[in-house]
């Protein structure tokens, strides 16, 4: 199984995902319908399914229309039917191919977003736009409470798991990421590499739980001098408690340029 990203508007990434000699595919968040069907006329392919992480057009913009192109299943947040012929909740499973998807709700972002786990072989996680590398989404719609559950849960995958996120933010969130942890070797020569991937015009995905729990602040408000740094940022006195350290860390990403 292979995965392949499909550059739409400015920095999003629709996620083709596609086995060895099949003719047909699945898509991850279509914002855009006429990217997939591009690149299934030009690849001689069948749209067989689309997984919806949440409501956000950028991430459904495509959906309806490559729904009626080619008469395939969309799976999502039960609020988009009858967008959605497959509403999904936590715990349920989707067979994509050879492999099972489990869905994990992680709102915060926005309130019904989902994320798509799979443990079969090498690990793989479609995190849409809860989880970035080296960042996370701006929090829209929950509560940093919600936004640092879903933290947590997706830490808690194996560290082997391969990270897809939908938008090419990296570098922009590395900038910060080293505004507040300056002295992490991992995160400095992680940043070195995706500035090699994007000075040659490559993608900077996906990255790895590992990589996210070394180098990603949203991952790392455990770590006082994170937070010092972010308090120190927004004249604040530095949080007491773990929420408070989690908002105080993604606040200050909000206000930083």
């Amino acid at each position: 199984m292979t995965f392949i990203p499909l550059h739409a508007f400015s920095d999003n990434y629709i996620w083709i995902i596609q086995e060895k000699d099949s003719a047909h595919i699945w898509a991850v968040d279509p914002g855009d319908a006429e990217v997939v069907s591009q690149y299934c006329h030009q690849q001689q392919l069948t749209l067989s399914g689309i997984l919806i992480t949440h409501h956000h057009k950028d991430h459904t913009g495509g959906v309806q229309s490559l729904k009626d192109q080619f008469q395939c299943p969309v799976y999502g947040p039960a609020h988009l039917s009858p967008m959605v012929t497959h509403p999904l909740q936590e715990g349920d499973t989707v067979k994509v191919f050879s492999r099972s998807f489990r869905v994990l709700e992680t709102p915060g972002h926005t309130l019904d977003h989902l994320c798509y786990f799979s443990d079969q072989a090498t690990p793989v996680l479609f995190s849409g736009d809860t989880l970035f590398r080296g960042g996370c989404g701006r929090i829209m719609e929950g509560t940093a409470e919600q936004m640092l559950a879903a933290m947590n849960t997706l830490s808690a995958l194996p560290n082997n798991t391969l990270v897809y996120c939908t938008h090419e933010y990296t570098l922009a969130n590395y900038r910060f990421a080293l505004h507040l942890d300056h002295h992490n070797n991992d995160l400095i020569e992680t940043q070195q590499e995706c500035q090699q991937c994007r000075d040659r015009n490559t993608v900077t995905l996906p990255s790895s739980i590992q990589i996210e729990k070394q180098t990603n602040p949203f991952l790392r408000t455990h770590v006082p001098a994170i937070v010092a740094q972010a308090a120190k940022q927004l004249g604040e006195e530095m949080a007491s408690n773990e929420i408070a350290a989690f908002s105080q860390v993604r606040r200050a990403k909000d206000t930083f340029s």
